[in-house]
This record gives C-alpha cells, structure tokens and sequence, in this order.
C-alpha cells in the first residue's frame, strides 16, 4: 500500500515568498510492519551481506555482558500490540501483564569482556533506485546499510551511540556470492529502542524546506514572530474553552457537561512542525535542529559542509496536530501505530546523519535532536 502525505494546511510561500528559493525535496520511508525481502530497501530486514565478509563488530570498551535479550523485546511488543488490538480499553489481561513482566527482565551473559566483538544490528538497508532522495554512493555504489552498536556506551562520556555505515554495490554481492542468511547478534542490548522490527518501505518525496535558524535574520525573524504571535493566540483559546465548560459544568442540573470537540491543531499549523520539515525516517532534504541552535557540521576530511543523508526518527508522527500522518493511515477504524519500526533515539528524538556531497565516501557525521 502506498502511503500519501496530506497537503499542507496553508501555502507557507504565500506566506513568506523568499521560501521558493529554498523549497525542497525529501523521500519519506514511511516503514511498516511487514516481510522485507533482501534485495528490497527495508528498516531492521534481512541484509544484502555476502556470507563469506565477516559482519560488523563493536569492539569499543563499554560493559556488555547485561541487559534486555532481542527476542524478548519483539515479543514484548507482540504481546502488547494484540492486547490493544483485542482490548482497545483495557489492554493486556493479568496474565499477559505477568509475561509481560518476565519479558522485561535483564539477563546476563557469562564471561562477557568489555572489548569482546559485539554484533552491531542491522538498522536498514536503502537501495538507490528505491529513493529518489538518497545521495549518491562513492564508486558507483547504489546500496547504503546502516548498523548500530546496542548499547549507550561510546564517546567521550560513555553515553553515546556507535552508528556505522556501509556503502557497495549491490551487483557485487548478488551476482557473485552466497549471502549471509542467519547474521550473527547481540545476545543482549542495553536499551530496547535499539531493537528494530523488520518493516517494509513505501517511498514518497514531499517538499521540504531548511529550518528556521539557517536561514536568513529577516526571514527567521519573520516566522519566529508568526509561531510567538500562533502560541499567545492557542493559549487564549485554550483560556476560553476551559472558562466556557466551567461556566457550562455549573449551570447544568447534575454537574455533568459534554465537552466540545477537540481542536484538530491545524487552524494555527506552525511553520517548524506543520510546514516545513516531516517527522519520521527519510532521506535526503534538510535536517532538524529543534532541540539545539544550527551546528556547523562540515567534514572532517575535506572541511566541506556536509548535506542530510539520512534521518532516523522514533516517531513517524507526533502527538499534537499530527499533520504529516499519512492519508491511508487515518480514519475510522484504522489503527496504526505511530512507532513502527520498536526503534527510539535518544529521550524519544531523532538522528540525522550528514554525508560529504563532495566525496560520499569520507566519514559520516550524526546529531541527535
């Protein structure tokens, strides 16, 4: 099924013209649950790994020998997804709740060193022809795979992540080769959010446009006074309905009221979560910097500025307006989780990972927002 972003609830180059010189273009994955195939583009599915390369390892010094095991994390949410769907109201019966808990526990592994050669998960594969949006390969490569160390643990803190990142071409691997079908993993991970579902892609490239901060003083200026000017305007709103359905509670004769629909957080859509940059996992487009002021992220082999490779989000769309939900995963009845893929960055945020547009194969560089 193919997934269709809704038209944005205002024309946002009617509001400020100066946009079109900076619209854009970004491809949305929109993952979903599903049965990736190895040689199709997929979030945590089978990789296009020849069976005689070792797979990748963290050999960095962290502690790894105690946490969560992977197939209790899918279970986990398998248990959890059925429970919901059979009992929207109630959710999981006593006895799931107590297999719940046993699932949750920490297990340990035995004689497990701090530099032992970790399995790294296989976070997504995207091949070229699938994303309109994806940068180029270095070397003709057409197949971008993404890895990532299971623990919080790398850095100059010990509180970071380890994310790798591998480009081929595919044709090497299919044409002369035996793929690697059972990839070796972690016995244990330090954080669930680590754990990936397999998901199938359905690839749709919207418009985009950079955030606020990195462009121009005037026009940043323009918009932030608008958001100020939406924010004092939501909270007044947000006064007026709370004193009418006081007044209301306590003119009716058993102190009970209906209360009005909800607002639906589009009559004021704002430039930074409704116009501007989608949620969720994509590539290519302009990152987000949301959390923190615009950093310089330039490369470190040549100095040149580096461009969005890849975002990697816990979210596919968030909790308030939620105007980026796709049209075919709205309506009654439709129950689509906005969580698909298991995988969380960060305090529930987002990662964006930069590429040299200069020479792709220097190395990457992330932020986590």
């Amino acid at each position: 099924m193919t997934r269709t972003t809704p038209p944005r609830p205002l024309d946002v180059e009617g509001l400020f013209p100066e946009l079109a010189a900076h619209r854009g273009t970004t491809t949305r994955l929109h993952p979903r649950p599903g049965r990736p195939e190895v040689g199709g583009s997929s979030v945590g599915g089978p990789m296009l790994w020849p069976a005689d390369e070792p797979w990748p390892v963290c050999t960095a010094k962290h502690k790894r020998s105690r946490g969560r095991r992977p197939e209790d994390v899918h279970r986990e949410r398998q248990v959890l997804d059925a429970a919901w769907e059979r009992d929207p109201v109630h959710g999981p019966t006593d006895e799931e709740r107590a297999l719940l808990e046993e699932l949750r526990r920490r297990h340990r592994v035995p004689g497990a060193g701090d530099t032992d050669p970790l399995p790294l998960i296989g976070v997504a594969q995207l091949y070229s022809r699938d994303l309109p949006d994806l940068p180029a390969g270095p070397d003709g490569c057409d197949l971008l795979q993404v890895f990532w160390c299971p623990f919080d643990a790398h850095g100059v803190n010990l509180t970071g992540m380890a994310l790798q990142l591998l480009w081929r071409r595919s044709s090497e691997v299919t044409g002369a080769t035996e793929v690697l079908v059972s990839p070796p993993r972690p016995q244990v991970v330090g954080s669930p959010g680590y754990v990936v579902e397999p998901c199938v892609l359905h690839p749709e490239q919207v418009v985009t446009y950079p955030f606020a901060g990195l462009l121009s003083e005037d026009l940043c200026d323009r918009i932030h006074a608008r958001e100020d000017a939406l924010d004092e305007l939501a909270e007044e709103d947000a006064d007026a309905r709370a004193l009418a359905q006081s007044h209301a509670q306590a003119q009716s004769e058993d102190g009970e009221y209906e209360e009005g629909p909800e607002p639906d957080g589009l009559s004021c859509p704002a430039y930074q979560y409704d116009l501007s940059i989608p949620p969720g996992w994509r590539v290519g487009g302009f990152a987000s910097w949301h959390l923190t002021d615009p950093a310089a992220m330039d490369c470190t082999a040549c100095a040149a500025p580096m461009e969005l490779l890849l975002t990697i989000d816990s979210s596919e769309w968030d909790g308030g307006s939620g105007s980026w939900r796709p049209l075919e995963d709205r309506g009654p009845g439709v129950r689509v989780s906005s969580t698909p893929t298991g995988a969380v960055v960060g305090r529930w945020g987002e990662l964006n990972v930069f590429a040299c547009p200069a020479d792709p194969g220097h190395p990457h560089r992330w932020s986590i927002q």
